[in-house]
Parts: structure tokens; C-alpha cells; sequence
């Protein structure tokens, strides 16, 4: 689809769990998407096809919960939880260095605005000398001044508080950093609600912002480790107020969910697999023997390295 007189396509998937979800939104954005390019293509590469697109999973944890064929394997799957939920990666934090300039798990969990700080009449160039990113020009960021903020403690907090409260909210953006960085944050803001079914019982819904996401290799990945965060506040907010509470639906809205005109070439196979509508084929449960094992492997390896699995950032 080469135009829509302009107009960004507008999506709205459901799924029961995360591999059914996943699937339908690859299918819907692949044909009825529109055709963009990208600040990432090479020479040669198709415009990528893209959509803003609200996805709905009803029960984030609702077995099977593991799709087989996203891009990567049960390690890197449990590396990428670990570096959202737990933070084992935020060492890798070195804007100095030319190195990332955050993880999701930073930002949300220890939040410091950037202060500016000039150096001279020169601006630090960051991406100088790192193959495959471009440089850019920007005051040299001290983020030492500013206390962090832990805004997942306050997600805690305020719904103690008041369980339907409309505050709990996280957010990543850094207006003083990111809009001039390489490489800026996908998402942008966690938001959660508590609301009583109809016995009575407490259920924390959460939603997910996201600026731009790629949907055939990071979704699936964010997805997991975002569920897994909801999955921890509910655990939380339940130990804190004495009162059983349970996961809610997971939505997940992206201003631009995107196929990039660089996978055209080897998605064609996996797009017609999934055209059979038998998502369950393609899926693992988490408890399946292989996949527990391979999970339970991998955190050993991840408890005396953490780095056993690097991977970039989503």
C-alpha cells in the first residue's frame, strides 16, 4: 500500500495470549500497512511497512505463552527479562564512553534527568568510531546531580493508595538526551489500574506506550519482559495491601509498528505459516520440559555473568 492520502493506518488486534497476538498483528500490518520509509534503511532496502497499531492480549500469561519462532531463543528471551525487570544489564550505561545511553530498566526503576553540562566551545560527539551508528552532536551529559527516581515504586505506591487511582504511571522519554541520541527509547510510558471483577476480586490492568517498535524482532521480546513487570507490581501491590491481586489484561499501543523493508526478503515463508490461522502449532508453553530447561540453563549462566547472553536493547 503505497498511500492513504496521508493518513497513518490504524490498527486493533486481540489475542488470548502472546503468540496468538503476535501473529494476527504481523498479518494485519503486513497487508493492510503503509508503505514508510526509515532513519535505518540501507541502500536498496524496500520502505518499511508500518502501522499505529493497539494490540489486546487478554491474558498476558494464558499458556501457550511463548511463540517458537520470534527471533531469538529461551536464553536471550530470559537475558531480555533480566535486563528489564531486574536491571543486569544497566552497567552497560556509558554515555561517555560512546556506549547506551540507557535501559528500560534504568529508566524506569532509577529515573535521572540529565543535566547539561557544555564543554567549552565543543560538544561531546557521541557514536564517533562505533560501527553502524552516525554521529551526533550534543552536550556532554553529567547524570550526577539529580537523584534517581524509582517510579516503579511509586506505580506501587499510588495504587496502595487509591487502587483505581489514574496516576500510576511510569515514563522513559529524557527531553534533555533523547531526541538527539541514535538510538532513543521505544517506550515510552507504563500506566496501570486496579478495577474489581465481579466477585469482588482485585485486577491490575496495564497499558504500554510505545513511540516506534519493531514488530517482527523486538515485540515478542518486550511483550514478555513487560508482562513479567506487570506480573511483579501486581505481586507486589497484593504483599503490600494484604489482598490477593490478579493480572488484568495487557494492551500494547505503538505509534509506528513496523516491518522493515530489510526483512521482505526472508519473511515470506513465515508469513504463509502463519496465514494457516494455527497459531498453536507455533507455540510452546512455558512449563514445556524443553523450554524450562533451557530457561533454568540460562539463568544459571546469567547469575555469574550476566553478559553471557548480550544482546542490543529493544
Amino acid at each position: 500500500m503505497d498511500t492513504l492520502n496521508g493518513q497513518i493506518p490504524n490498527m486493533l488486534i486481540r489475542g488470548t495470549c502472546l503468540p496468538e497476538a503476535w501473529e494476527k498483528a504481523v498479518l494485519a500490518v503486513w497487508d493492510n500497512g503503509i508503505d514508510v520509509k526509515t532513519d535505518y534503511d540501507k541502500p536498496g532496502d524496500p520502505a518499511s511497512r508500518d502501522a499505529t497499531v493497539m494490540i489486546v492480549v487478554e491474558d498476558p500469561f494464558n499458556e501457550p505463552r511463548i511463540h517458537k519462532n520470534f527471533p531469538g531463543g529461551p536464553e536471550e528471551l530470559e537475558a531480555y527479562r533480566q535486563e528489564v525487570v531486574d536491571g543486569i544489564h544497566d552497567h552497560w550505561i556509558k554515555p561517555e564512553e560512546d556506549k547506551w545511553t540507557y535501559t528500560y530498566h534504568q529508566r524506569l526503576f532509577a529515573y535521572q534527568p540529565a543535566v547539561i553540562e557544555r564543554m567549552g566551545a565543543e560538544d561531546k560527539v557521541l557514536g564517533k568510531g562505533i560501527k553502524g551508528v552516525r554521529p551526533l552532536r550534543m552536550p556532554f551529559l553529567n547524570m550526577t546531580e539529580i537523584p534517581s527516581i524509582n517510579q516503579i515504586n511509586y506505580i506501587v505506591d499510588d495504587l496502595c493508595r487509591q487502587l483505581y487511582t489514574r496516576r500510576a504511571q511510569a515514563v522513559t522519554w529524557m527531553p534533555s538526551m533523547d531526541p538527539v541520541t541514535y538510538d532513543p527509547p521505544c517506550l515510552q510510558r507504563v500506566w496501570c489500574r486496579i478495577l474489581k471483577d465481579e466477585k469482588g476480586g482485585l485486577v491490575l490492568n496495564m497499558n504500554t506506550h510505545w513511540r516506534s517498535r519493531d514488530g517482527v524482532k523486538a515485540w515478542f521480546m518486550n511483550a514478555f519482559a513487560l508482562t513479567d513487570l506487570q506480573k511483579s507490581i501486581a505481586s507486589r501491590v497484593s504483599e503490600k495491601i494484604g489482598q490477593n491481586v490478579r493480572l488484568g489484561r495487557y494492551v500494547d499501543i505503538s505509534d509506528s509498528w513496523h516491518i522493515y523493508g530489510s526483512y521482505f526478503r526472508g519473511i515470506g515463508p513465515e508469513l504463509e505459516k502463519m496465514r494457516d490461522g494455527n497459531w498453536q502449532s507455533r507455540a510452546w508453553r512455558s512449563d514445556d520440559e524443553a523450554f524450562a530447561f533451557m530457561t533454568e540453563e540460562a539463568k544459571e549462566k546469567l547469575a555469574k555473568d550476566p553478559d553471557h547472553y548480550a544482546k542490543g536493547k529493544g
